[in-house]
């Protein structure tokens, strides 16, 4: 009887797992330029806690772009085992982050027979000190007394509190804003985190109207079904957010700034889809309803233009009632 071959474990290539992530991030098409809210103390390197060395190279781009994107405000990273071995304890389910470097091995060379040493890419996993328990972030933001209290903006908040079952709404300290579907609920840093109190009630607008899909209200499918993260159907939810927030920010006096930064942010979702010409006409009209709905105006109080000047065009058909756009939770960034 033949024996059976043995099958060799495929070898973990670090450079194909490196530049796949690198990719992924890049065809996300995010914008991560836009991002008012303030970060911990720290100068946004990413540093070993242990060592308290910089990490280098590709490193600070991977680390980088993790702790932008998890929302982490420590520049801080550990081992799972120096994380145990401080009396910490890397939370269950927590994520570990890749981190690279070059070891070098002694071996001999072909044609010459002498000994080299020649380098080779190794990894690790870190995780940022935010996802351990009992050990605190060296670079925590401090409570500052002599901070300027923030300053409620009276027609932004009227716009608030005119929102009818609105979900709740929930600073719960994190340096994330994010609307999450499956409770309906928006969760924002504390106001005292953000550049201005304009760039505050900017990202509120934004993730109060991504709530306006929820299927209790327009039923964009946010909540039924899940669109992976950089699609074009999360893209184009990300669209009709921005988009809502601008008006918003308009009605309450917000100044121009605010709104030409949502445009800059615009732009980068719309390379995502490729030059859909029906894109921008039908997020707009998705996101009037969804002001409409946070005002609490009716639909049909805009009076209709006259029968033979609609347009037959069906590129500025607005977007259907439900799409499949929905995700996990829905980011400002």
């Amino acid at each position: 009887m033949a024996k059976k071959k043995k099958t060799s474990k495929p070898k973990h290539d670090v450079y194909q797992e490196v530049t796949d992530r690198i990719l992924g991030y890049l065809e996300q098409g995010v914008a991560p330029w836009r991002n008012p809210i303030k970060r911990g103390s720290g100068d946004g390197w990413p540093k070993n806690l242990d060592s308290g060395k910089r990490y280098r190279g590709i490193n600070v781009f991977l680390l980088g772009l993790r702790s932008w994107e998890s929302g982490y405000s420590s520049d801080f990273w550990l081992t799972f085992n120096q994380a145990k071995a401080r009396g910490g304890q890397v939370r269950k389910g927590e994520k570990g982050s890749l981190v690279t470097f070059f070891k070098m091995y002694a071996t001999k060379d072909q044609e010459t027979d002498h000994p080299i040493e020649i380098p080779m890419l190794k990894h690790f996993i870190a995780f940022n000190v935010e996802q351990i328990d009992g050990i605190e972030a060296p670079d925590a933001p401090a409570e500052n007394p002599d901070a300027t209290p923030f300053e409620p903006l009276a027609a932004a908040e009227q716009i608030v509190a005119g929102y009818a079952s609105r979900p709740a709404v929930e600073h719960d300290g994190g340096s994330r804003a994010f609307y999450r579907p499956r409770s309906d609920s928006v969760h924002l840093p504390k106001q005292e985190r953000f550049d201005d109190r304009e760039s505050y009630y900017s990202t509120l607008f934004h993730e109060l109207t991504h709530s306006t899909g929820h299927s209790n209200r327009l039923n964009r499918g946010l909540d039924t079904e899940l669109a992976p993260f950089g699609s074009p159907d999360y893209s184009r939810e990300e669209l009709v957010a921005e988009m809502g927030a601008a008006f918003l920010c308009a009605v309450s006096g917000i100044s121009p700034p605010a709104i030409e930064q949502s445009a800059s942010y615009l732009q980068g979702w719309i390379k995502v889809l490729k030059g859909d010409k029906r894109l921008v006409v039908g997020a707009a009209s998705a996101a009037q309803k969804a002001t409409d709905w946070i005002l609490g105006e009716k639909f049909n109080d805009a009076r209709p233009p006259p029968e033979n000047e609609a347009s037959s065009d069906p590129s500025v058909n607005p977007l259907p009632s439900k799409q499949n756009n929905s995700a996990s939770q829905l980011d400002l960034f």
